[in-house]
């Protein structure tokens, strides 16, 4: 690891002017960051304690319903908190499943949204790979089992934050402040396909923050989960995970949104999925076609086929929880 020096801003704007200078990284809770510089990924002269800022703190339930998570949120307090875990379950769940209890109680919103992969050639730093400026991804043709099987090429990671897929599941937004001012960003759009850019995960620009998620009330009877499947129970990263958001209307489902997580380079929302089950009865049927519709366009590498067979699964568990209908 190289050697550093932590400084604390004064305010936002001092924060965002020093992240836009050569050679400084910001830290807050410092899981990932720390990781990438002892993994030689990340070599910053200086780190911006963003740890002060009122601006990223809070949990904030508005009158009109929607949710405000500030960045700095800790993991454990949204998994924790009575009314996300009521009204916005698959938040809740997708918070409590990530890591450790340790790193719930350290890592944050905005930390898990901007966590880079976890693939190994990326942080092995013997392998000049394509995402770290090299040009070729080592996942074609040698080790791919963790891979993405939806979304890939010219790299073929996956994106490894589970707060994300919930978060785009409810249609949330981020609200960014840099040098040129402030814009709010609908997550859906923020992640960015290895197609736009290899070495790149998101669309967050020099010097710029995301001071909170914005997260819109939810319809009336919206019911929400989060589920993953991993290979122990204990901590490990996710094989494949969803988060279904489902507005029940009488008998049919009146709108739906459906985010898988581990299958592709960013959080991969499946329309086909939704359209599947929108205007329909939720029932297991119906539930099959949706997650055959989910992956109907995988197209696997040739150790992790066994994605295809798992998503297919697990979309179809999480559509019937969501609705409250026994699988059979």
């Amino acid at each position: 690891m190289n050697k550093f020096t932590i400084v604390t801003p004064a305010d936002l704007a001092h924060a965002s002017a020093m992240l836009a200078a050569p050679n400084h990284g910001a830290i807050a809770g410092g899981v990932d960051v720390v990781d990438l510089m002892k993994q030689d990924i990340a070599s910053p002269a200086t780190l911006v304690n963003l740890k002060g800022l009122p601006e990223l703190q809070g949990i904030k339930l508005q009158p009109d319903g929607a949710l405000r998570l500030g960045a700095l949120v800790k993991l454990h307090e949204v998994a924790t908190d009575p009314e996300i875990q009521k009204r916005f379950t698959a938040i809740s769940d997708a918070a409590g499943e990530a890591a450790t209890p340790q790193i719930r109680n350290l890592g944050t919103v905005g930390g898990n949204l901007l966590q880079r992969p976890r693939c190994w050639y990326f942080r092995n730093p013997l392998s000049v790979c394509l995402k770290k400026g090299g040009d070729k991804c080592y996942s074609i043709g040698g080790l791919n089992r963790y891979h993405a099987i939806l979304g890939g090429g010219p790299s073929y990671i996956v994106h490894p934050s589970n707060l994300a897929l919930a978060l785009i599941a409810f249609g949330a937004s981020a609200r960014i402040v840099g040098p040129a001012g402030e814009r709010v960003v609908a997550l859906e759009k923020f992640f960015t396909l290895p197609s736009v850019d290899p070495k790149r995960e998101n669309d967050l620009r020099a010097g710029e923050i995301i001071t909170e998620v914005i997260v819109p009330a939810p319809a009336p009877g919206t019911r929400s989960i989060y589920l993953e499947v991993r290979e122990k129970q204990s901590f490990d990263w996710p094989l494949v995970s969803v988060a279904v958001v489902i507005v029940p209307g009488g008998k049919s489902v009146r709108d739906a949104r459906i985010v898988m997580g581990a299958v592709a380079p960013i959080p991969w929302r499946a329309p086909a999925a939704e359209k599947a089950i929108i205007g329909a009865p939720l029932d297991a049927a119906h539930a099959r076609a949706a997650a055959d519709a989910a992956l109907a366009t995988a197209q696997p590498m040739s150790d992790n086929a066994y994605k295809v067979t798992i998503a297919k699964v697990i979309v179809r568990r999480a559509i019937l929880a969501a609705g409250g209908v026994a699988e059979v």
